[in-house]
């Protein structure tokens, strides 16, 4: 399969059309954004770290019946997908209290939180994402109640599976985004599921091993992402 035209350039991949109407080429860059992509550097090794990651994360979803959009690994750096009519909403779930529902609530970082929390966010980077409700997807169309009814079936369904992988591995799933699209008028999930979209803690130590890492200068992200891909068991090399 062979990359036609650029389609798509996001904050850390880049989206290529190919000669099949229906499957698409993403490419993982090196790149890491933080303030809806003011701030921006490169490192060595992500894109590869992500793009395996995500393939496994990914594949483990669809073992347990989660549709999703990969088809199969290509290189390093690039995975084969089907095209997505994308939804302009992003699902998140959060186990732990961390990010923005702290600064919102002025909860405890680390709070457990039980049952987990759902949002919803508007894709809109010059928005800054704002949140949304199920109220807002159906008035402005944006998704309908029995697609979005899908979404978030899902969406608890990949934290059940997902929160026993990082479990296992000696790591606490604190929260993460989904984004879904359609697929024969099927909701299945696209985008990525990685470090860079997740929040993820070493269950001893309580110490950041996501994006955090970038956001709050603590250093040694790549360190980190490896580490994680490894006790998970993704092979990087």
């Amino acid at each position: 399969m062979q990359k036609l035209a650029e389609l798509y350039r996001g904050k850390a991949k880049t989206v290529y059309t190919t000669e099949d109407p229906d499957l698409l080429i993403l490419t993982f860059r090196n790149d890491t954004s933080a303030l809806d992509g003011q701030r921006i550097e490169q490192f060595d090794r992500k894109g590869m770290i992500n793009n395996k990651f995500n393939y496994f994360i990914m594949t483990k979803l669809a073992e347990a019946g989660i549709p999703t959009q990969i088809v199969r690994l290509l290189s390093d750096n690039e995975v084969l997908v089907k095209k997505l009519a994308m939804v302009p909403v992003e699902c998140v779930v959060r186990n732990r209290a961390a990010g923005s529902l702290v600064k919102r609530l002025g909860v405890e970082e680390g709070l457990v939180l039980d049952p987990p929390l759902f949002d919803l966010f508007l894709k809109n980077d010059a928005m800054h994402d704002p949140m949304i409700n199920e109220s807002y997807c159906t008035t402005f169309g944006w998704v309908s109640e029995p697609h979005l009814a899908r979404m978030k079936q899902l969406t608890y369904q990949a934290n059940d599976v997902l929160s026993k992988i990082f479990d296992d591995a000696g790591l606490i799933l604190v929260d993460f985004k989904l984004e879904f699209g359609l697929f024969n008028g099927e909701i299945v999930l696209g985008d990525e599921f990685s470090p860079d979209g997740s929040r993820l803690w070493d269950k001893t130590t309580l110490d950041k091993m996501d994006k955090d890492r970038f956001r709050q200068s603590l250093g040694g992200v790549i360190e980190a992402y490896e580490e994680v891909a490894k006790r998970i068991g993704v092979k990087l090399d």
